[in-house]
């Protein structure tokens, strides 16, 4: 328990200081920190200038009681509004969900009341009149007001209803415990704890802001106007979360996080910690009684839900499809997982879309579980155009919090899962390659679940999958990622300047010229250059923005429009695999994401 507290902490630690608690900072510096300084600076002098013309010593003592009193809550506001923050985020996350779902309320319900919240709070401290309005309703309860000024722990409240911390392993395991019902003292303990560490950052923050109202004349002399700052900021903020607008400033933001997040997402001993919650849970711990890529059929245990999904593409009005109908109409099912712009799905998906057709008049249901990799993945537009683009007609699931993927204990595009007439996990397989057993497995099982049925001839779609070893690896370009590098300076996040070693090793990439490096890619406005010399016989790049790329393999220069929604761009094609080298030049506006080898 002692070392499940201390992931929970870290972790929360460590999303305390991320990039994604920017949007609630404003709001934390002024209605957390400043106004509790500056209530606090009203109290003082009003205690230096009792206000009473005669020696009235009933009437002092009440006074200077009623100050104290008012004073100690000003300065406890920074405290109340971390509290509350912390409070509604960890009941909402473990209870929310499975409340809301008991109450037949849409999830994100209370998302939408804490936006709301803000907006009336923010309102009320523009406007007294209408702060008096929202009293009013509280004015049986002796001595209790709705004030903007005290209500310290109403405004975290709201805030921790749509305060939304960066994803990983520790969040992954409280969201889904909390929405499967699994909720143990491992879950609160862990809930607890990550809500302690990622309150210490933004409890600094909120003293600092008070601080800074205490020590600056500013402040002090213009309260009203920081009231007015309060009350825009926090509507402000109301505003941005109905337009995703955080999400879009995250983007612009370099992940300074990114690293320390790598090291302790990918921490053994994290994950076996964790293994109670997200990574193993009852739904889905006799997965591991089939081994992946095995051609004989198995009993891996009872189908884990498809659960946290964002949007269903490809079904009527966009109804969700549940395993629990495709087993009670006897059909077989294969889930698989894939992101758009991974060049492993994109090789495997035409079996996939061809078992579909092959196959769907004789009882087989293919679900797609869109899990992306790259944030430009979680736009549904972007998948949408995908789908057109690959000819996908089956359920397309976005399962943009990874929250399925993490109930499959998945980790890996693409993932294959199939599931029998009974809804029994019957196999599993990782990766590309292994078409033929897989269909052999399908057409198996539906003869399983229909002796009598009458199946089509096997499918005929060629196999790309390169030989192990035979290509270069998949390599990525952002920092926390980067493989293969073999170049000069520092591969960092931020500015770099790079220039191209004396001699490029093979099945690497180097950079020459002005970069900028952040958690997703690379960007070049000055027409930077990446050398790769690789082994393949088809080389694709992920881009994304608007430019153009100019890749010259040796047989001269060529351009690459870049536009529209990032995705996977051809760089090379040859007869066979071969060893080269290439060089890509990026023009002004283009994202660099990944080379891909075929």
């Amino acid at each position: 328990m002692i070392s499940l507290g201390l992931i929970g902490f870290l972790g929360g630690l460590i999303t305390g200081i991320s990039p994604c608690i920017l949007p609630v900072l404003p709001v934390i510096f002024f209605s957390g920190g400043v106004q509790g300084a500056r209530s606090d600076e009203e109290m003082q002098a009003e205690a230096q200038d009792p206000g009473v013309d005669g020696p009235d010593e009933g009437a002092l003592k009440t006074r200077v009681k009623s100050e104290q009193a008012t004073k100690r809550r000003a300065s406890a506001r920074p405290y109340l509004v971390i509290l509350g923050l912390v409070t509604s985020f960890s009941v909402f996350t473990l209870l929310g969900s499975l409340l809301l779902s008991l109450l037949g309320l849409p999830q994100d319900v209370l998302r939408w009341a804490g936006i709301i919240v803000l907006v009336l709070i923010g309102i009320g401290l523009i406007v007294p009149k209408f702060e008096h309005l929202l009293e009013k309703p509280f004015s049986w309860i002796p001595q209790k007001q709705v004030n903007t000024d005290r209500g310290g722990f109403l405004l975290g409240i709201a805030l921790g209803a749509v305060y939304v911390p960066c994803a990983g392993p520790v969040l992954a395991a409280i969201t889904v415990a909390g929405s499967t019902g699994q909720i143990g003292i491992e879950t609160v303990i862990l809930t607890v704890t990550f809500g302690i560490g990622a309150a210490i950052p933004l409890l600094i923050f909120a003293l600092a802001g008070r601080r800074v109202g205490e020590r600056v004349k500013a402040f002090r002399k213009h309260q009203r106007g920081i009231r007015i700052t309060a009350g825009v900021v926090m509507i402000a903020l109301a505003i941005g979360l109905v337009f995703n607008l955080p999400q879009i400033l995250q983007r612009l933001v370099p992940d300074y996080t990114a690293g320390l997040q790598e090291q302790f997402n990918s921490n053994e001993q994290v994950e076996e910690a964790l293994a109670f919650g997200g990574l193993v849970n009852e739904q889905n711990e006799q997965l591991t009684n089939c081994t992946p890529g095995d051609p004989e059929l198995g009993d891996c245990g009872p189908a884990p839900e498809i659960l946290d999904i964002q949007e269903w593409m490809n079904t009527p009005d966009g109804e969700e499809v549940q395993l629990a109908a495709q087993a009670a109409e006897g059909k077989v099912v294969l889930i698989d997982f894939w992101a758009y712009s991974c060049i492993n799905c994109i090789r495997s998906i035409p079996h996939v879309t061809a078992w579909d057709q092959a196959y769907k008049d004789s009882g087989l249901q293919v679900i797609g579980v869109h899990s992306p990799e790259y944030a430009f993945e979680k736009e549904a537009s972007n998948v949408a155009n995908a789908i057109d683009e690959f000819g996908i007609e089956y359920p397309v699931a976005l399962d943009n919090n990874l929250g399925t993927w993490t109930n499959y204990r998945n980790r890996y595009w693409p993932a294959h899962y199939l599931i029998d007439a009974n809804g029994t996990v019957r196999a599993i397989h990782f990766g590309e390659g292994g078409y033929a057993e897989t269909e052999a497995q399908i057409r198996d099982l539906l003869k399983e679940a229909n002796p009598d049925v009458q199946l089509p001839g096997e499918t005929d779609t060629s196999d790309t999958t390169p030989e192990l070893g035979s290509t270069t690896p998949e390599t990525y370009l952002m920092p926390t990622k980067v493989v293969n590098y073999n170049g000069e300076g520092d591969y960092g996040q931020g500015d770099r300047s790079f220039t191209f070693p004396a001699e490029q090793q093979q099945d690497t990439f180097s950079l020459e010229g002005d970069f900028n490096l952040d958690s997703q890619g690379i960007r070049s406005d000055s027409d930077g250059k990446i050398k790769l010399s690789y082994t393949a016989s088809t080389i694709r790049m992920v881009l994304g923005g608007s430019g153009t790329v100019t890749v010259d393999d040796g047989t001269g220069p060529r351009e690459i429009q870049v536009e529209g929604n990032p995705g996977s761009y051809l760089l090379f094609e040859g007869d066979e695999s071969k060893q080269g080298e290439l060089t890509v030049t990026l023009g002004g506006g283009v994202d660099a994401y990944s080379f891909t080898f075929g």
